[in-house]
This record gives C-alpha cells, structure tokens and sequence, in this order.
C-alpha cells in the first residue's frame, strides 16, 4: 500500500506549514509558521494492521510533521490514499491527537 507524508494542520490557525522542532528521543514539538503556536502529536492504536506498507517517495525530511506510533515508538508514521494513519514498520492503525497545545 502507497502511502504520503503526514501532514499536520496547525490546531490553533489551521495552517499546514508546521515543522517538526526537537529530535524524538526529547520530545515531539511542533511549530506553526504561521502562528508560532506550539503542540505535540500523539497516536493512539485505532485497532487493525496493514501490510505491504510503503513508504512515500521521497521519505519524509527532519523538519517534516512526524509522531511515534502507538504500537512500536517508530516515527515512521504515514497516510494512506484514504486518510487513514499507519505505521510503515509494524502497519498498526493509528489515530492522530494533538497534546500540550500552546497559542504563539
């Protein structure tokens, strides 16, 4: 299954250009460009797996939106055609929500 990046809208604006802050062995902040709001994704196990997972192309950079999956603390957390979240290493089925929502 082909997946994209994740992509994550800014909770206080709606904006999409968010990038990543910090390394995942700190923390999972996110910024928003556009606001300067702040905020932590998490994933929760939505139940189900996929396999066959593939990994957008190009893989996703450093500063790109990213959580850790539920399931396995991977970040190679992706979207599939149809909206879902999984994870490209165990394919858990996630959920997305986002936590420690700061306005900039």
């Amino acid at each position: 299954m082909r997946t994209r990046k994740l992509q994550i809208g800014c909770p206080v604006c709606g904006s999409h250009e968010v990038f990543y802050s910090c390394t995942p062995n700190c923390c999972f902040n996110h910024v928003c460009a556009d606001c300067g709001a702040t905020f932590e994704p998490v994933t929760l196990a939505k139940g189900g797996t996929l396999m066959g997972v593939v990994p957008p192309e190009p893989l996703p950079e450093a500063a790109d939106p990213t959580a850790a999956c539920a399931k396995c603390d991977s970040i190679s957390v992706y979207v599939t055609d149809d909206g879902s979240l999984v994870c490209g290493k165990c394919g858990a089925l996630l959920l997305l929500e986002l936590t420690e929502v700061h306005p900039g």
